[in-house]
């Protein structure tokens, strides 16, 4: 593992993309830090933090689009699927590498609330945290990044998804409240759900048994609950999808200085999810 993540952080800086992503992520921060903190006076870096959040939109998207997608049209995916190291440790190697790109601005970030204590008040500790979650926040769009980047082989397709997808996260809130709150609604979204699950099971083991018995049982379960107490679907899309905001747990604290300690379990649990699901899409390939 050690070697594929020398490899990989050395491509990204050989190519240019980490340097070029570095270089955009601290400028940008370096604006918003001109305007907010030293021009308007505003004692509080993590403000600063939530404006460059928008750059990830473009900044995940370009180092992880080629993690996997380069292997494949360059045919070099083979060579690693052989190589006398596990599968797990090839999208470890990969991914760390990646983070460690991420870790770079973020250290640099760590000296602005030190200039703004230069300057008189400011609040380090709110600010140091802040830092750290918007490098979690980083770490689960790169492990999104990655995921999509392994079904397929053109780079140009895993920029876009990746970016499409960041960019529908960035708006989650809106989309939200265009969902309707009616216990049928619920129903029949949970339902749907269900089905998207199943599918993709069905996709990765090729076991329409397992995914077909999987949405049977829980269309059997949803028609039975609706019938017994339907309330319990009123808003549950607005509930259970809410949780998918994943940029909340960031601006809770920049804007209400609250830590949310489920927020940052959820940030690990995304990623270990979608290193899996990496692992597994990669796994189907080499079997296939």
């Amino acid at each position: 593992m050690l070697a594929i993540y020398k490899r990989e952080l050395k491509s990204y800086f050989q190519s240019m993309i980490g340097c070029v992503f570095i270089a955009f992520l601290v400028a940008f921060a370096g604006i918003y830090f001109m305007a907010y903190n030293l021009n308007a006076g505003y004692p509080y870096f993590s403000y600063t933090l939530s404006g460059v959040l928008i750059v990830f939109l473009v900044g995940i998207p370009l180092i992880t689009m080629k993690s996997f997608s380069e292997e494949r049209r360059n045919k070099t995916d083979q060579l690693l699927l052989t190589a006398p190291v596990s599968l797990r440790q090839v999208v470890m190697g990969k991914y760390l590498a990646m983070v460690s790109v991420l870790a770079v601005p973020n250290l640099i970030f760590c000296l602005f609330p030190l200039i703004i204590k230069m300057q008189g008040t400011a609040y380090l500790k709110v600010d140091y945290i802040s830092i750290v979650v918007f490098f979690l926040l980083g770490c689960v769009y790169i492990a999104i990044g990655m995921f999509l980047s392994s079904l397929t082989e053109s780079q140009i397709i895993a920029f876009i998804t990746t970016f499409g997808v960041l960019l529908v996260l960035y708006l989650w809130d809106g989309i939200l409240s265009f969902l309707p709150s009616s216990a049928i609604s619920g129903a029949v979204g949970i339902i749907i759900l269900l089905t998207i699950v199943a599918a993709y099971i069905q996709q990765m083991t090729g076991n329409w048994f397992i995914s077909g018995g999987i949405e049977l049982i829980g269309i059997a379960a949803c028609v039975v609950t609706y019938i017994v107490k339907s309330s319990l679907f009123e808003n549950i899309l607005t509930k259970f999808l809410g949780n998918l905001a994943l940029a909340n747990v960031f601006t809770d604290i920049t804007s209400n200085s609250i830590v949310d300690i489920s927020g940052i379990v959820l940030y690990l649990s995304v990623i270990v999810v979608f290193i899996f699901l990496t692992v597994q899409a990669i796994q189907k390939r080499r079997w296939s």
